[in-house]
C-alpha cells in the first residue's frame, strides 16, 4: 500500500431521486437495498480498504448523518470523518478533502468515489484504481473514469474520448462532457462508440486539484486560504464554517469541463449508479417475468416488469401489475408507473415527506 495514495468517500447526498425508500433522514448510501447484509456505504468502504490503507481513507458527510457514520463505520475515527455543515454540491467536499489531506501529505494522490454505486468485478476495480493513481502521480492531470455504455441511458453523464491523444492504451484525453442527454442523443452516443458513461470516480494529485481550484473557480480563490487555516485546527470535530459562504457548485461543471488537462480511463469492472428507480431496474437482475425484487418477500401473480422494495418484515402480494414501482419506507407506500419520473418527483414534492 502506497503511503501517498488516499481515498475520499463522498457520503453526504440525500438521495432524493430514490424516494420514498431513500429519505433525507436516511439516504440510500446508508441502506442495504439489495439484501447483501452491508449498506452501500459499508460496501464502498470494504471495497477500497482492501487495497488502500484505512488510515488513508476519509469519509465526507453531512453533519446530520454523523450518527449513521458512527453506527455503520465504527472503525473510522473522528479524524477521518470530514463534516459538511451544509450541502454545497460535489465541489465543496472534494475541495475540503483535498486541502485536509494535503496538510497531512503534500504529495498525496487522491481517489474520489461516491458511496452509492454497484461494482461487479472488485478485483478488476482494484487494478483500475491502482492504474489511475499511478497515472496522476506521473502526470499533472485530472483523471475521470468511464464505462462503455450498454444502453442509451438518459440518466447518466457521458464523456467523449479523444482517440488522437492516448498516453496509455486505457487512457485518453477527454474531448467533451455531456450531462444526461435525451434519448436521441444517448442512442447516437452509443452508436458512435467514442462515448463512455461518467462514473463520478475521479483521480488527482492534490497539487493539481488546488491549482485547478485557484485557476478555474474564482469563487474559491478566497476560500482556499480559509480552508487551509481550518485544516490546521487541532480540534478536528469543529465543523468547517467556511461552508456557509461557498457557492453550490458541481465538480464536473466547475473543474472538469473547464480544465484543459483532463483524461479519462476506461473502466472494465462492471458498474452501475444507484441513482433512480430506473437505474435500479436496469442494472439489478430480474426474475423470469422481468420483475426486480429488492430484498422483499413477495407473492406475484401475472406480474411483469415491476420493481418492488418493502421494509423488512413486510410482504407484497400483487396480481396483474405491469411496469410499476411498488416501494415503501417510513410509513409511505408509493405505487407509480415505473417510467413516470415526473410523477415521482411531483409526489415527493406534494407530500412534503423528506
Amino acid at each position: 500500500m502506497d503511503k501517498h495514495n488516499f481515498c475520499l468517500i463522498l457520503a453526504g447526498g440525500n438521495g432524493s431521486r430514490l424516494w420514498p425508500v431513500s429519505r433525507t433522514t436516511k439516504p440510500k448510501q446508508f441502506m442495504d437495498l439489495l439484501g447483501t447484509g452491508r449498506t452501500l456505504l459499508q460496501q464502498t468502504y470494504d471495497r477500497v480498504s482492501r487495497f488502500i490503507d484505512p488510515q488513508y481513507i476519509y469519509v465526507s458527510t453531512n453533519l446530520q448523518y454523523l450518527p449513521l457514520i458512527y453506527e455503520q463505520l465504527p472503525q473510522v475515527d473522528d479524524e477521518h470523518i470530514l463534516e459538511e455543515p451544509l450541502r454545497r454540491g460535489t465541489l465543496a467536499p472534494v475541495a475540503w478533502g483535498s486541502v485536509f489531506i494535503a496538510r497531512r501529505c503534500p504529495q498525496a494522490n487522491i481517489f474520489v468515489t461516491p458511496s452509492d454505486q454497484l461494482i461487479e468485478n472488485e478485483q478488476q476495480f482494484q487494478k483500475d484504481v491502482e492504474t489511475g493513481l499511478r497515472f496522476v502521480e506521473q502526470h499533472e492531470s485530472l483523471l475521470v473514469t468511464g464505462i462503455q455504455p450498454t444502453r442509451p441511458e438518459t440518466g447518466y453523464g457521458y464523456i467523449q474520448i479523444d482517440d488522437s491523444q492516448a498516453p496509455t492504451p486505457s487512457i485518453n484525453r477527454v474531448k467533451s462532457f455531456t450531462e444526461k442527454p435525451n434519448e436521441e442523443f444517448a442512442r447516437m452516443f452509443m452508436e458512435e462508440g467514442d462515448f463512455l458513461w461518467n462514473t463520478g470516480l475521479i483521480f488527482f494529485n492534490v497539487k493539481v486539484m488546488l491549482d485547478s481550484l485557484y485557476r478555474l473557480v474564482p469563487e474559491y480563490q478566497m476560500e482556499i486560504p480559509r480552508m487551509m487555516e481550518e485544516a490546521e485546527n487541532p480540534n478536528t470535530k469543529v465543523a468547517p464554517q467556511f461552508f456557509t459562504t461557498l457557492p453550490n457548485l458541481n465538480i464536473d461543471l466547475s473543474i472538469l469541463e473547464r480544465s484543459d488537462r483532463v483524461f479519462v480511463m476506461k473502466g472494465n469492472f462492471g458498474w452501475a449508479d444507484i441513482g433512480t428507480w430506473k437505474n435500479l431496474y436496469d442494472d439489478v437482475p430480474a426474475d423470469g417475468k422481468g420483475n426486480v425484487v429488492l430484498n422483499t418477500k413477495t407473492y406475484l401473480y401475472d406480474c411483469q416488469d415491476n420493481i418492488i422494495r418493502l421494509p423488512e418484515g413486510h410482504t407484497a402480494v400483487l396480481k396483474g401489475l405491469r411496469d410499476y414501482i411498488v416501494a415503501e419506507e417510513g410509513g409511505i407506500l408509493m405505487i407509480c408507473p415505473r417510467n413516470d419520473i415526473n410523477a415521482i418527483r411531483k409526489m415527493h414534492t406534494d407530500t412534503k415527506f423528506t
